[in-house]
């Protein structure tokens, strides 16, 4: 059948759609069977389906619905959180480590292996950011996202060892990807992309803690990092250096220090089942990631150890010397770290991306265990508390937002967690992460002189259905001005409470957010959006 045949078909069952006056998931599997079965042609695909809506409302044959345009989107959790992540890789360089449990497979960054997700992709795209950037942006635009306000996640092992060049250019085409448009400088394509119709209002990278130093940190600030996730795998010295990791705990407490008054937001790569481990020691270290003030992430990967064939692990495993968990004890592990993690932590995975044909033994080769710990913790009445779990994704909006507030000693500063929340705090809407920097408590001076008085707003987020600028939906928190009403929050906790110590907010804001900034009366210095919080009396 030709593909105007098919475009009328595909007509036929948008508009039985748009006539519909409730929709659900349902009444579209109904209605594409139906079709299917009565012109004798495949099953739809919904990405199909949404390019030919949005060419009927184009044409004004039909009115604009938002919850059939939602009703098609593919893997819609990729714009749940209230903003579409695209991650792009580097290309292969050496890498400054030689742990036991790290792949190494020629053409690939190490700990990579060529036929993950990311990779594939970027090996598709030679490794090239502007290719690997715009084709994302493209290929999620057909499935449906909102690719206005993009997250830019940088993969590839230890961003911070890759040559100072590379870097610059590399996050130099990312932008210009992001902006349609060639500039002569990453400054020139960052001032573009304020004004963009696909911003990066967060950029992350991903390094080890032995990496992390003052001059480091301001040069990522100048390439746009708001995000830093720190490959710290574990707590405990002896099995870091049995894992021939490099550094030790003093590595991850100054980084975590450093980083947090700098004002990013931090992950930790949390690696269970490592050579060397066992369950009561990787709980009590689970335990410390939160209870000492030291740590304290903002957010969490689990990565349970997997034993690949180009891993040096590899071989100890073949000699009997290494034995992974029971996959029964693995998800108790797991489930564990969940029911111990805070409510202003956001475990963002449970297990890696790995296919099942790489790791030819253990439990890890059970791809879907996020879901299966889900399931057993609410069965168990034991939800988990994390930022993720808690996101109000697409559900109704039937109760007034409560602002609640949360401090917790970590770095020698003073994070403070605002949100909005329902009462029961089931449900969260919104957050704010504001911290009162150790140089505060010490009395030392900034090592970035733009921050000098000044208190920190690491992170605004709305969360929700993804929203396009502008727009507004009676089922998403987006675009209700509770991001505007939480830095108003924190500026009067500021005013009330640190007036002796803090004269000024400085946010590490995203490049593509800056706009929305300006607007809230903060302007650029440096890298940072500031706002002076009391007048300086002439004299």
């Amino acid at each position: 059948m030709d593909s105007s045949k098919i475009n009328k078909i595909y007509q036929e069952i948008i508009l039985a759609l748009s006539n519909k006056k409730s929709l659900t998931s349902f009444d579209l599997e109904k209605i594409k069977r139906i079709a299917s079965k009565k012109y004798l042609i495949s099953l739809p695909k919904n990405s199909e389906l949404l390019s030919v809506y949005h060419e009927l409302v184009h044409r004004k044959v039909i009115p604009p619905r938002s919850a059939l345009a939602r009703l098609l989107v593919t893997r819609r959790v990729r714009s749940l959180s209230g903003v579409t992540v695209i991650s792009v890789l580097t290309k292969p360089y050496p890498c400054p480590g030689n742990c036991l449990y790290c792949p190494d497979q020629k053409g690939v960054p190490r700990s990579y292996l060529r036929n993950e997700p990311a990779v594939m992709r970027a090996i598709d795209n030679n490794y090239d950011p502007y290719l690997q950037t715009i084709n994302r942006i493209k290929a999620l635009k057909r499935l449906g996202h909102p690719v206005d306000k993009l997250e830019l996640i940088v993969i590839g092992g230890t961003w911070s060892s890759l040559p100072k060049k590379y870097q610059t250019s590399f996050i130099h085409q990312c932008f210009q990807a992001a902006n349609m448009k060639k500039s002569k400088s990453l400054e020139e394509a960052q001032r573009i992309n304020t004004k963009s119709p696909h911003r990066i209002i967060g950029l992350t990278v991903e390094t080890r803690p032995d990496y992390i130093t003052q001059k480091d940190i301001i040069r990522m600030r100048r390439l746009g990092v708001t995000k830093i996730e720190l490959g710290v795998q574990c707590l405990n010295e002896e099995i870091l250096s049995f894992n021939r990791r490099g550094h030790g705990l003093k590595a991850i407490i100054d980084a975590t220090r450093l980083l947090k008054d700098a004002g990013f937001k931090i992950g930790y790569h949390l690696m269970l089942n490592l050579p060397g481990a066992n369950i009561a020691q990787e709980k009590k270290d689970a335990l410390k990631i939160f209870q000492e003030d030291d740590f304290r992430p903002d957010f969490l990967k689990i990565y349970p150890t997997a034993i690949v064939a180009e891993a040096p692990l590899y071989q100890l495993w073949k000699e009997g010397k290494y034995k992974p968990y029971q996959r029964k004890e693995l998800i108790d592990l797991i489930k564990f770290v969940k029911k111990n993690t805070p409510d202003y932590c956001r475990i963002q995975r449970v297990i890696r991306d790995i296919p099942s044909e790489s790791v030819p033994v253990g439990p890890v080769r059970t791809t879907n265990l996020r879901e299966i710990i889900l399931q057993q913790l609410k069965e168990e009445g034991t939800p988990c508390r994390c930022i993720r779990c808690r996101e109000i994704k697409d559900q109704d909006i039937d109760f007034k937002p409560i602002l609640f507030r949360e401090d917790y000693a970590s770095g020698k500063g003073l994070d403070i967690f605002l949100t909005f929340e329902n009462k029961d705090k089931t449900h969260l809407l919104a957050l704010l992460r504001l911290r009162i920097p150790s140089y505060a408590f010490t009395h030392k001076t900034h090592f970035i002189p733009h921050l000098e008085g000044a208190a920190l707003i690491r992170e605004v987020h709305t969360y929700g259905q993804h929203l396009n600028l502008g727009s507004q939906s009676t089922v998403s928190p987006q675009h209700r001005g509770l991001g505007k009403k939480l830095i108003e929050e924190a500026e009067i906790i500021i005013k009330r409470e640190y007036h002796s110590q803090i004269r000024k907010i400085a946010i590490i804001a995203g490049i593509g957010t800056r706009e929305y900034y300006q607007h809230l009366g903060y302007q650029l210095e440096g890298t940072y959006m500031v706002k002076n919080l009391f007048q300086t009396k002439n004299t």
